[in-house]
């Protein structure tokens, strides 16, 4: 699987422990940056990743701050982007059972590094079930675009 992984400074040590994760697991990373504990703005990096996901190459996201929230509002500013802010394994299995999330956030300051690491293997591991999640997720697309439309 290929997936876009970005942080800010906040982020990155976890970003970094994530991403050699994921390539010990067979997975190609995309690093969207940021590239060191220097102070930056998450937003870009956090677009960089979900653009990555909704356009391609990218086959699912991975976007870590502090607490992962603000990296979380960035990705779905993104249209197409489902960024869930998971804190536990039942979170990031049900953001992608029910919500086809196709972005995870973490956040370092909240998360021990085991935890962290089981979050990202139950969100890359679990499926879209489909079947009645299909026409909620149908709304939200509909609530994304008249919010496009009405801009």
């Amino acid at each position: 699987m290929r997936i876009a992984i970005a942080s800010d400074h906040a982020g990155f040590r976890l970003k970094a422990l994530v991403a050699e994760h994921l390539r010990q697991a067979g997975h190609q990373v995309d690093d969207m940056g940021t590239h060191s504990e220097a102070p930056v703005d998450y937003p870009p990096f956090c677009a960089a990743a979900a653009r990555a996901v909704v356009k391609g190459p990218a086959d699912l996201g991975i976007v870590i701050g502090g607490s992962g929230n603000g990296e979380a509002m960035a990705a779905n500013k993104v249209r197409g982007a489902r960024a869930a802010l998971c804190h536990d394994e039942t979170t990031a299995r049900l953001a992608r059972q029910h919500n086809d999330a196709n972005v995870l956030s973490l956040g370092q300051r909240v998360l021990g590094d085991d935890l962290a690491l089981a979050i990202v293997d139950v969100f890359l591991d679990s499926v879209f079930q489909g079947g009645r999640h299909v026409p909620r997720l149908e709304e939200i697309t509909a609530i994304e675009e008249e919010e496009a439309a009405a801009g």
